[in-house]
């Protein structure tokens, strides 16, 4: 039994190429999350699998019941790991994720996924204040450009800027080839 659980949050169809919201480098960050699930299956970590349900038929992505909001198959669910639906970009929210770690004695998760600048942000920030300890894998997260009045903003530099306003403060930053090395 460990005390270390893998959140894979919104590794989702629509966040690739042909989704209804891309991001730049998703193909890349979901090689990689499919490289660390294997490590933490091997290591017998807690895994879950956290994805996305925008709750209307309007939705620019996300969809309920649609084929975009389903998670992908790089990093497909095995029987045994939890599957946490969320409505809000903070994976705590009106889920059950936060007593399903605490009923297993979870004290570390380790963070995945998609948007940096939204899901992952906004978990990472949750799980440090409710006392978790909190590393996230930046080369296995995945952002989209943003644009502000006449400012875009390209997805390395929107990366970049969220994972240093996470590291150290909020969490531990590790890549993926160093984070299973460690094990």
């Amino acid at each position: 039994m460990t005390d270390t659980a893998l959140l894979l949050v919104d590794i989702q169809n629509d966040y690739f190429e042909d989704g209804r919201w891309p991001l730049a480098r998703m193909d890349q960050a979901s090689t990689k999350a499919a490289k660390i699930l294997g490590h933490a299956r091997q290591q017998g970590l807690m895994v879950v699998h956290i994805h996305h349900e925008i709750p209307s038929a309007e939705a620019p992505f996300f969809r309920p019941g649609s084929k975009g909001a389903e998670i992908h198959p790089s990093v497909a669910p095995e029987a045994g790991e939890e599957v946490i639906l969320k409505h809000r970009p903070n994976s705590f929210v009106d889920t059950r994720l936060q007593d399903l770690l605490s009923s297993r004695g979870i004290v570390r998760v380790i963070i995945i996924g998609a948007m940096s600048q939204m899901c992952i942000d906004a978990t990472a920030r949750a799980a440090k204040d409710l006392g978790y300890d909190v590393t996230v894998v930046h080369d296995a997260c995945a952002a989209r450009d943003i644009t502000f009045g006449s400012d875009t903003v390209p997805a390395a530099q929107v990366h970049a800027a969220f994972m240093g306003g996470l590291a150290g403060t909020y969490a531990t930053l590790t890549d993926c080839d160093t984070l299973v090395a460690a094990a």
